[in-house]
């Protein structure tokens, strides 16, 4: 199946089993007459390859040592890429990065193999105002990490790609939400 029959096929999934009309409160704090449950494919199995699968071929010919963001909605992604950057040998080490320190331990923000000097993708599931992607640089680059790509599946296109860009970031999405139909 090549890439653009993945990303057709990865749409078909979202607006079938991920789209939801109603009234919601996002992440942000924003009200929102629809809400897009990317779990609900990120953690299936043809939707966790299909995203991985994409985002490789996006990331292939980049120098990237690992994949991660802000815990829930980068996790999945994550892993999954993690798995098939190794079976495409070309292998990329996983990261989650808590929304909170841990208070115990060793106190860590990023969990995983991230080590300082590491060029790394930041991912995310739905990009909204940049807030959550934005906490994830920050937790990379304390650590020592280079962000050199920014993806998620899906922008919501309420500011998220503006600010990143004002702070030197490019966010690369694989649908918006005309591509949705919202």
């Amino acid at each position: 199946m090549e890439n653009l029959e993945k990303k057709h096929r990865l749409l078909e999934l979202i607006k079938k089993d991920a789209l939801f009309k109603g009234d919601y409160t996002l992440s942000s704090g924003k009200k929102s007459n629809y809400y897009i449950d990317l779990r609900q494919i990120t953690l299936s199995s043809e939707g966790a390859y299909l995203i991985a699968e994409i985002f490789f071929d996006l990331l292939k010919d980049e120098d990237v040592d690992a994949v991660g963001g802000l815990t829930m909605g980068a996790d999945p992604i994550s892993g999954a890429l993690a798995a098939i950057s190794y079976l495409r040998g070309k292998p990329m080490h996983a990261f989650i990065v808590r929304k909170e320190e841990k208070k115990h331990g060793k106190t860590k923000a990023v969990e995983g193999p991230l080590k300082k000097g590491d060029r790394v993708a930041v991912v995310d599931d739905v990009a909204t105002t940049g807030g959550s992607i934005l906490k994830a640089i920050e937790a990379v680059e304390k650590e020592g990490g280079e962000v050199v790509k920014v993806l998620s599946i899906v922008d919501r296109e309420e500011g998220a790609r503006q600010e990143l860009a004002a702070r030197g970031y490019a966010l690369f999405s694989l649908f918006s939400k005309k591509d949705l139909g919202v």
